[in-house]
């Protein structure tokens, strides 16, 4: 599945937090991706066991804010133990930052500079609390 997002949004980092989010006492993150004039809006709840991941389409950003998330198109659901999808998310990350660079993201999407202090902190709560045994690129960032 792939889904186009305005440079508007600081979608990367908003990813970011929310999976941070899941490892903290609030087990339910919420954040939006402008799709001009769509939103989509991410679910990400927790459970001790899992994350379940759910992406809601809304026909205008303008005035989907005020929606409850019954009211969008569920266009991705998913479940992963937390730490896969932390990893998975920690992994798109560095491939981003490997691919493009700060300067190169930054360029890419202008009003944002690439989430080094979130990825960090992802990172750190994922070797943390996690039993990960998938390798983890620590050169990035």
């Amino acid at each position: 599945m792939s889904l186009t997002v305005s440079y508007c949004t600081d979608g990367l980092a908003d990813l970011v937090a929310g999976a941070g989010g899941v490892y903290g006492r609030q087990r339910t993150a919420r954040f939006f991706f402008d799709a001009e004039p769509q939103e989509l809006r991410w679910v990400v709840r927790a459970t001790d066991e899992s994350v379940e991941v759910t992406i809601y389409e809304f026909a205008d950003v303008a005035v989907s804010p005020d929606l409850p998330d019954s009211d969008g198109t569920v266009v991705w659901r998913s479940v992963h133990p937390r730490p896969v999808f932390a990893h998975a998310v920690l992994d798109a990350a560095q491939h981003v930052l490997a691919e493009h660079g700060e300067a190169g993201y930054r360029a890419k999407w202008m009003l944002h500079p690439f989430p080094i202090g979130l990825v960090q902190d992802l990172r750190r709560l994922h070797l943390r609390d996690d039993a990960c045994a998938l390798p983890h690129d620590l050169s990035c960032p």
